[in-house]
């Protein structure tokens, strides 16, 4: 199965608004299938994005999954691409330089873009404007 960073994105936005205090049963995420929701909420666990993912079986299919809250991580990375222009910047920058739709890449981009604009924001204040 190929890994979807829209839906990742997508993941972490509902899980933020849904999870309370125990774990979110067969999250549900328009357009994506319960196969295609459970396996990346699975490779986000195993990102520790997620703090816990839990599934059972039943005739070589998935019956029914769980997901536990954001980590501290996952908060952190999902705040650098909540906005949805943020998020189409980065995956634009990443596209136009031919790099990976991995994490990593999308952590630092995200970094530079965030820096790029504070810096704009701080030489403003500094000249009155």
């Amino acid at each position: 199965m190929k890994r979807d960073m829209d839906l990742v994105r997508l993941i972490l936005l509902e899980i933020e608004d849904k999870y309370r205090s125990t774990a979110i049963y067969d999250l549900a995420i328009d357009g994506y299938d319960t196969e295609m929701v459970a396996y990346h909420c699975k490779i986000l666990y195993e990102a520790g994005l997620i703090s816990d993912y839990k599934a059972q079986y039943a005739d070589n299919e998935i019956y029914v999954f769980g997901v536990g809250s954001l980590t501290w991580d996952g908060n952190d990375f999902l705040e650098k691409i909540r906005d949805d222009s943020q998020w189409k910047k980065v995956k634009e920058t990443i596209t136009k330089k031919g790099l990976p739709l991995v994490v990593d890449t999308i952590k630092s981009v995200a970094n530079a873009l965030i820096s790029a604009t504070v810096e704009g924001i701080t030489n403003s204040i500094i000249k009155g404007n």
